[in-house]
């Protein structure tokens, strides 16, 4: 079974809006389960349960069909996104433009200037979809290249 994996914020913004639907239309597109993932911070804690996640998620953008709503503990947002991805061997997933750039940083803080798109492919070994917030996508299929469609950058974010 495919798997589509969408990290959103807490209650869910305009932009993780539009980065849900193009997860639920990815998701319909290739008869995939989703997983609606929100880390909540250790450090400060919102104390957001599943149940809080499901309402807000359906709020904004209506109820979903074989949806998983997952939230996790952790320090840090992208390393704690990664793991979850890693562990549910995510076939697709979809981030926000902001996410693509706060992923950037961090791992180029920790590889010194690594080819970020390269890396989450193969570490992820997964097609990932960052979505601007006008819902402009950008993909990348796991085990192309990467040179056509780079992750963009996050700029002013």
């Amino acid at each position: 079974m495919t798997l589509v994996v969408v990290p959103v914020r807490f209650p869910p913004s305009s932009h993780s809006a539009a980065t849900l639907r193009e997860a639920v239309r990815v998701a319909e597109e290739r008869d995939a389960d989703l997983t609606i993932l929100h880390v909540d911070l250790y450090q400060s804690s919102g104390g957001v349960s599943r149940s809080d996640l499901k309402r807000a998620v359906e709020k904004r953008i209506g109820r979903l069909d074989r949806a998983r709503y997952v939230v996790r503990r952790g320090f840090l947002v992208e390393e704690t996104i990664l793991e979850e991805i890693v562990a549910e061997k995510a076939d697709v997933v979809v981030i926000g433009s902001k996410q693509a750039g706060r992923w950037r940083r961090m791992v180029q803080k920790l590889l010194s200037d690594p080819d970020i798109d390269s890396f989450l492919r193969s570490e992820l070994d997964c097609t990932v979809i960052t979505v601007e917030a006008d819902g402009e996508t950008t993909t990348n299929e796991a085990g192309d290249g990467g040179a056509d469609a780079p992750l963009p950058d996050d700029g002013d974010d």
